[in-house]
């Protein structure tokens, strides 16, 4: 199910929006880490709630597009190149884009108002965790049909959990809001047919 065989070629064709957000975290990353236009853009666009008082509603959104690190950026992408391809089979392109970016940007929603002023944030893992929460409600639908699915996502989602709070500098309220807002969005995609669907097309 997340072993992923498909060619170059295939891969973007059939997970166009997966590949897109790929693409452009990757291509922001490679901009930020030019000498001199790099700090200018990660500063235009990293999470500052001070900032986002004054009036820069855009680093609501901008911070889901940048890394703070080569093993920061890593880790959210591959877990998007492996797990984000099913959920975009499952749920349809405009779906899972909504799920993608509605996760993310509630992720730093929360961020601006549970944390202080000079609270600065970046990174894609609110929309990650939404990514994990969709799954969440994906098993609660399929509990009783396909435990394989449950055996696999349920320790992703306990390690990605207790790895919140035992590393440093981890935007904890991010991570939760978006496994939340990821789990009451899955609860609304996801339908009989649908699953049913998805369930013959993995057997």
């Amino acid at each position: 199910m997340f072993i992923r065989r498909e060619s170059f070629s295939e891969y973007i064709r059939f997970y166009p929006v997966v590949s897109i957000f790929l693409a452009l975290n990757i291509a922001i990353f490679i901009v930020t880490s030019l000498p001199i236009i790099g700090s200018q853009v990660l500063y235009v666009g990293i999470g500052i709630n001070y900032l986002i008082s004054d009036g820069d509603w855009w680093r609501l959104v901008t911070p889901m597009f940048l890394h703070g690190g080569i093993m920061h950026i890593l880790f959210n992408m591959f877990c998007l190149f492996v797990f984000g391809p099913e959920l975009e089979k499952i749920t349809g392109k405009m779906r899972f884009f909504t799920l993608y970016m509605l996760s993310g940007i509630f992720a730093n929603v929360a961020t601006f108002f549970l944390q202080d002023p000079f609270y600065q944030h970046l990174g894609a893992s609110g929309a990650i965790f939404g990514i994990f929460g969709a799954y969440g409600a994906l098993i609660y639908y399929t509990r009783n049909t396909m435990p394989q699915l449950r055996q696999v996502i349920l320790p992703i989602i306990v390690v990605s959990l207790v790895m919140t709070f035992i590393q440093p500098y981890i935007n904890a309220t991010a991570h939760i809001t978006g496994l939340i807002v990821g789990f009451l969005i899955g609860l609304s995609y996801f339908n009989p047919k649908r699953i049913i669907s998805w369930r013959n097309r993995s057997n």
